[in-house]
């Protein structure tokens, strides 16, 4: 697929890169983008030869949240699907079997940072700040605060959605919505090695990983469990689980069946 507002490169190491590619609107999301982003995430994880999907932004900032341009002369049922189409790429991560990075720089808020805290893991440059910056222009942003709130917890979530207040890469990462910090000249490096080493381990036990966190993540604590151990014990029958005890054993790589 032929795509305007992103690029979509996928490297020999099993690492399949989306780039968002607005950096003159610091890319921002149009409707454009918010479509080509949802299509590019479901096709990595559709592609054998992806294991890992990172999210970056072109020039110099991750993503400032939706395009104001596109904000008027709509009805409410408009608005409604407008920004539902706009929040696609978050709820695509979580349905995702493959894990996805989000490498941020610059600025990354409103749905922006929505798509950071959304991402399964994150990487940031020092310099990054991000914010619920939507409440300083008369607006909210109670669609990213979803995924923040699972990150930060409901008083900081609150905190960051009324008052709209940047932060910086470290308090970020203190609240858990950043993984990783490091040097700005860094970062494309180290993203870089972070998801090609995720890339070989199993993608099978990856993915059963990632699908029973999410399924489970909404449970009473006991049912977590009943899911989580029936989650473990249908990985246990398959031939990856298998074969990466037999080359513990035989102090070896092991070989995946599954890309």
């Amino acid at each position: 697929m032929a795509y305007t507002h992103v690029i979509v490169e996928v490297s020999e190491r099993l690492v399949g890169t989306i780039t968002l590619n607005r950096p003159d609107e610091l890319n921002t999301f149009n409707s454009l983008l918010a479509g080509e982003l949802a299509s590019a995430l479901w096709a990595m994880d559709a592609d054998p030869a992806v294991r890992v999907v990172v999210i970056k932004g072109a020039g110099k900032a991750f993503c400032a949240g939706i395009d104001i341009n596109e904000l008027a002369d709509k009805s409410a049922m408009e608005y409604r699907q407008w920004i539902e189409h706009m929040e696609q790429p978050l709820l695509a991560i979580a349905r995702m079997r493959k894990p996805v990075i989000a490498q941020v720089h610059g600025v990354a808020v409103a749905n922006g940072m929505g798509l950071v805290a959304a991402a399964d893991l994150a990487i940031a440059a020092g310099n990054t700040k991000m914010g619920l910056t939507a409440i300083n222009v008369g607006l909210n942003c109670v669609g990213p605060v979803i995924p923040v709130a699972r990150c930060v917890g409901r008083k900081k979530a609150l905190e960051l959605l009324l008052f709209g207040d940047l932060i910086k890469a470290p308090e970020a990462q203190a609240m858990g919505l950043l993984n990783r910090v490091v040097e700005k000249e860094a970062l494309e490096a180290e993203t870089k090695t972070w998801a090609e080493s995720l890339a070989k381990k199993s993608p099978l036990a990856i993915q059963i990983a990632k699908k029973g966190f999410y399924a489970s993540e909404d449970l009473p604590y006991e049912r977590q469990f009943d899911l989580m151990n029936e989650a473990f014990a249908r990985l246990c029958t398959t031939q990856d689980a298998k074969e990466g005890v037999q080359a513990f054993f035989e102090k070896r790589n092991p070989r995946w069946q599954e890309r």
